[in-house]
């Protein structure tokens, strides 16, 4: 056995081994691409879309950018910044083919076609070159990476010098009883809401477990900064649900 072979993750409250959780990762999004757009609003009574928008409020988009949005599934962040930019263009890369077709689906799609790209493709290892893009952004999506350490060097590897890092993550909630009533809610409705919509109750079980997994807001600003970003920030969102997290490659 080799020490590869060795090597353990997390994929929610399970421990499995490190090889494997890539493959687990995209059966679930698989599994919910026809149905993520809308369990997205229900999840969060619609407040993903008024995160999202504080995104692009703090990354304050200029005309001529070039985004890549990593882990972007069906598009919303690259459409949202496209819509802000005049003469930018956005790659959306996703591990999981099938969250890219929905994606192609959608009006905003075709109305920008010529400025989007669609990419299948893994966070740990981007098929692009260094220094290619303006702005990294990665929304919901890194918590779901096998070695986030991994993921955050390659968008530091693929940003331009003065090139920005923007992460919008499910977060740690600094009040124990609002987080304890967040967590009620988490377990007991979400994927309930699941089997109801999207007739996979166990996939959106994982997705609440790997929220209560990602690191507190602090420590991944740690981790952030270990990459080699600078003037790395954090805002919290919804009373710490969520979190932006920003970063520079100086």
């Amino acid at each position: 056995m080799t020490e590869q072979d060795d090597k353990t993750t997390h994929f929610g409250f399970q421990t499995v081994a490190e090889d494997q959780k890539a493959g687990m990762v995209h059966g679930v999004f698989t599994r919910v691409a026809s149905k993520y757009d809308v369990m997205n609003d229900l999840m969060s009574m619609g407040i993903h879309r008024v995160w999202k928008d504080q995104l692009m409020d703090w990354l304050a988009p200029r005309p001529g950018q070039k985004l890549l949005d990593v882990a972007g599934g069906t598009g919303d962040v690259a459409f949202r910044f496209l819509g802000r930019a005049p003469g930018a263009t956005a790659t959306v890369c996703d591990m999981t083919e099938s969250m890219l077709v929905e994606g192609r689906k959608r009006a905003e799609a075709e109305q920008m076609a010529e400025s989007l790209d669609w990419v299948v493709g893994d966070a740990m290892a981007l098929p692009f070159d260094a220094n290619s893009f303006d702005v990294y952004t990665i929304s919901f999506g890194i918590r779901n990476v096998t070695r986030i350490q991994d993921a955050l060097a390659e968008a530091y590897r693929v940003l331009r010098p003065g090139g920005r890092l923007m992460v919008l993550e499910f977060s740690q909630i600094p009040n124990d009883l609002l987080q304890w009533a967040y967590d009620r809610y988490s377990f007991n409705v979400i994927p309930v809401m699941g089997q109801i919509v999207a007739n996979d109750r166990e996939s959106y079980q994982y997705l609440v477990e790997s929220i209560r997994r990602f690191p507190d807001q602090e420590s991944f600003a740690a981790m952030i900064r270990a990459a080699g970003f600078e003037q790395v920030k954090y805002r919290n969102l919804t009373m710490g649900v969520a979190a932006l997290h920003s970063g520079w490659k100086i």
